[in-house]
């Protein structure tokens, strides 16, 4: 039994003890894990759910509860995919349009412009920063760290 399922099946179950019925996410009986769907979500959940795929979705609701869930930035791109806007015009690093990145490498400065569907240096249009860090390393680079944009690069600078 997975940590994750015991603290479940515990502190969930203690919390219903004085509940009819207690609370089990490794009862293998389908009834008893649609009861607890229902109990945690408010709804019954579609019918082609396997109960194996109810149990994960419980205890990650379990999980989200004790931590938090998921970033504020993860729920804000997520609700706009939700909304209809197309995940390619999101932009997860927070660079804005028009922003422009520089980066020296062996003696030569690549300036490169953000645009709304990818990045542009040189004239050439690119998808990803980390197309682009291949292209000017001849490595596999991740492309945000090349160009300084996560924190792990700006703790070393």
């Amino acid at each position: 039994m997975t940590e994750l399922a015991f603290r479940w099946r515990y502190t969930e179950g203690e919390k219903h003890a004085n509940s009819s019925r207690p609370m089990s996410n490794l009862d293998p009986d389908r009834r008893q894990t649609l009861l607890d769907w229902q109990e945690a979500f408010g709804s019954p959940p579609p019918a082609y759910l396997s109960v194996g795929f109810m149990r994960k979705a419980l205890t990650y609701f379990v999980q989200c509860k004790a931590s938090g869930g998921l970033p504020a930035s993860t729920r804000k791109i997520l609700m706009q995919i939700a909304s209809g806007k197309s995940a390619d015009l999101i932009n997860p690093g927070g660079i804005r349009t028009g922003a422009h990145l520089v980066r020296e490498w062996n003696g030569h400065t690549y300036q490169v412009e953000v645009i709304d569907r990818g990045y542009r240096m040189d004239g050439n249009l690119w998808s990803s920063l980390s197309a682009i860090a291949k292209h000017i390393t001849g490595t596999t680079w991740s492309g945000p760290r090349f160009f300084g944009l996560n924190s792990r690069t700006r703790e070393q600078v």
